[in-house]
């Protein structure tokens, strides 16, 4: 029993955290919180995780109740969900850090006094594509400690994540840009194959039954 929890922790863990990407998301962090003090800064960063795992919690909880209200089929999740992932993964194959989000998006989110939720948690660390992962591990549970497994490695990604962003700018000018460009096509070619597993998953699933 405790094998199999650890091992699906990691695999909620490794699956989920090329997708949600903190790395990717320290620049933006550091660009748009530039202005604001040390305390602010961190108060941000906890807020953006608290809803991150606010908002992939619930597709966790959720997500199978959402999927039977409209009709949807697993194996028709699993494809819709690999392709979505797969998408964002051959994006970062070739990063463009420029594009991580538009210029007014950034001024917009400078002006605001809180951009914990938006476009932080919501769009860039727990966007759609964190969501389909989130959705596509419920399917594969059962058992409540299955959903306490699943939510514990979402957690974990999350407290990686705020360690993260609490030193964006740490981060940001270890790494360098070559850094930055090197980890983000290695994250993409992940969520390539996760990508491409998943639409193989829901194919097979999809003829055999």
């Amino acid at each position: 029993m405790l094998q199999n929890i650890v091992a699906l922790i990691g695999a909620t863990f490794a699956a989920l955290l090329p997708i949600a990407n903190p790395f990717s998301t320290a620049p933006v962090f550091a660009a748009i919180t530039g202005g604001m003090t040390e305390e602010r800064r961190r108060q941000q960063a906890r807020l953006a995780i608290i809803y991150m795992i606010a908002v992939l919690l619930s597709a966790l909880l959720v997500g199978a109740i959402v999927l039977e209200f409209f009709g949807i089929s697993i194996p028709a999740l699993r494809i819709a969900g690999g392709l979505v992932v797969a998408r964002v993964g051959f994006g970062m194959l070739n990063p463009d850090p420029t594009e991580e989000l538009p210029d007014d998006r950034k001024r917009e989110a400078m002006a605001m006094r809180d951009i914990a939720f938006t476009p932080i948690a919501m769009t860039l660390l727990s966007g759609p594509g964190s969501i389909a992962v989130t959705i596509s591990m419920a399917t594969t549970t059962d058992e409540p400690w299955e959903y306490i497994a699943v939510g514990a490695g979402i957690v974990l990604v999350a407290l990686v994540s705020l360690v993260i962003l609490r030193s964006a700018n740490s981060v940001v000018n270890f790494l360098g840009v070559t850094g930055m460009t090197a980890l983000t096509r290695l994250m993409g070619f992940i969520l390539v194959c996760i990508g491409v597993q998943f639409v193989a998953l829901g194919f097979f699933e999809a003829v055999t039954s």
